[in-house]
């Protein structure tokens, strides 16, 4: 196979498919390994799912019903690869727009035989307004999203709360929000954040310990060995209250 031609372009529509966002990421042209090319060329159509504008049948792609997390932002898939296999009960959405992190992870999934994790590339914001439905997540995993730590870029940061309302939109009552980063400011930004949206409540009195089935990275491992701090928050889904009766009129 020839490794030598230019690396494949996100497969999917790098333009808003409906609505406008400020979007969290910048689409640059990475590097791109022969082994992270080969396993898009090789995989893709197996592992992957292409955006649509209509809700999943999350049974139906992941061909059993079981509990869904969706993983926004999995990098090079190494946390992705080392929870799902630790939790095989459990099925693991992951959302990535790079092409490097989509090939090392399509390999990941071919090298351990994951069976219990699907990718779509698209920006998530698009993909949970379009493609899961209300109420269909049992977890959330956001970790190391990209800081913006410019305080101009700050409106491009994830955790925003229009997109904190989205999310919790779609997770079930009981579903979990997990969140990590190692920037003291963001952190911050998101406990406010999350703390402030009515639909989620706080485990912890402030920020989390890193549960186990989160492992450390090489990359945290070694911001830590530096003095470096990692913040976790883990907030859960408010059962749904009803409306309370209008008075109007009365």
């Amino acid at each position: 196979m020839n490794f030598s031609k230019s690396p494949p372009p996100i497969v999917t529509a790098q333009t808003p498919s409906g609505g406008t966002h400020i979007r969290s990421f910048v689409h640059r042209r990475a590097h791109i390994t022969p082994s992270q090319e080969h396993a898009i060329e090789q995989w893709l159509p197996q592992w992957s799912i292409a955006y649509r504008s209509t809700p999943l049948d999350l049974n139906q792609i992941f061909e059993r019903p079981a509990p869904v997390v969706l993983e926004i932002g999995f990098g090079m898939g190494e946390t992705t690869q080392q929870i799902a296999q630790a939790r095989p009960q459990d099925n693991f959405l992951g959302v990535e727009v790079f092409n490097a992190g989509v090939g090392a992870l399509l390999k990941r999934i071919h090298d351990n035989e994951l069976r219990n994790v699907r990718i779509i590339q698209h920006d998530a914001v698009e993909v949970l307004r379009d493609m899961i439905a209300p109420g269909s997540l049992a977890g959330v995993h956001i970790y190391f999203p990209d800081p913006w730590p410019k305080k101009r870029h700050h409106k491009r940061r994830l955790i925003q709360p229009a997109f904190i309302a989205l999310l919790a939109s779609r997770m079930s009552t009981g579903a979990y929000l997990h969140c990590a980063t190692d920037w003291e400011h963001y952190a911050l930004q998101m406990l406010e954040v999350l703390s402030a949206a009515s639909e989620l409540k706080n485990t912890c009195d402030g920020f989390a310990p890193r549960p186990d089935y989160r492992p450390l990275t090489k990359f945290e491992n070694r911001g830590l060995r530096l003095g470096h701090g990692v913040w976790d928050l883990i907030f859960t889904r408010r059962a749904l209250e009803h409306a309370a009766p209008t008075t109007e009129n009365a």
